[in-house]
């Protein structure tokens, strides 16, 4: 049996980003495999809807803007204190950003920063503390991006958080890995989410279809990301750390 395999069953996962796109799926296929799902996303009405859609019981939400990233310490803490000890943590939240070098301002920086590389680091420090995690094999898995390993124009600074991440998610991987956390993140392509729409909103048909043609399967769904991210989060990858598994339907090939 798959769930068997997976063995999520039982474990306590905590998801970002959970109330749209990759977060939301992953958030639904935790729940279909058993686990207790903890979503975390600032659009409280969207959470809420999720949090309706899961399946089985036990399962919470918390509305919190992770770009804020002084309070994660005591959000996991509340968390935590309310739903016991984490398993693992899925970090989907994030932000895109594209602008050429030439109209960049130090104002556009923080924003990125935050969310993508700054709530990635607190959240790790949190899932170390006391009583957050459950003791044995937990996971830690963060969303980065196949612009941090390719170059794109207009993506400097996103580029260079995603690029960040997987720096971090390396080095991560040999601190926590006496405390048996694993560290891994993933580096999507293309997938059609509400973010995706947004961004290829101004681009032509042409533009969009040779950006369509660079990934050799096509643009991703959500749920082959998630996919990704349940095998990492689960005992099926309890030899696999210090990764960024790259989920991109062939882009990085070119």
């Amino acid at each position: 049996m798959m769930d068997n395999y997976l063995n999520l069953s039982n474990k306590t996962i905590a998801v970002t980003g959970a109330s749209s796109g990759i977060g939301k799926a992953a958030a639904q296929m935790l729940s279909r495999f058993g686990s207790k799902v903890v979503l975390i996303s600032r659009n409280s009405q969207r959470l809420k809807a999720v949090w309706k859609s899961l399946a089985g019981n036990g399962h919470s939400y918390y509305d919190y803007d992770l770009s804020k990233c002084d309070g994660i310490i005591e959000l996991v803490k509340m968390i935590t204190d309310e739903q016991g000890p984490l398993d693992g943590l899925f970090h989907a939240a994030g932000v895109s950003f594209m602008s050429p070098l030439s109209i960049l301002k130090e104002k556009h920086l923080d924003p990125v920063i935050d969310i993508n590389l700054g709530a990635t680091l607190m959240l790790a420090k949190a899932f170390c503390l006391k009583g957050v995690r459950r003791q044995g094999d937990t996971s830690l898995v963060f969303m980065s991006s196949v612009a941090g390993l390719r170059g794109q124009q207009g993506l400097s600074v996103y580029s260079a958080c995603k690029a960040a991440v997987d720096g971090a998610v390396r080095s991560l991987a040999v601190e926590l890995a006496p405390r048996q956390i694993r560290v891994n993140s993933i580096a999507a392509g293309a997938v059609e989410t509400e973010m995706h729409e947004r961004i290829i909103k101004n681009l032509s048909e042409e533009a969009v279809e040779n950006y369509r043609e660079k990934h050799l399967l096509g643009f991703g769904s959500p749920e082959d990301v998630a996919n990704a991210a349940i095998f990492l989060l689960s005992v099926a990858s309890k030899w696999v750390t210090g990764t960024t598994l790259v989920v991109d339907g062939g882009y990085c090939c070119f």
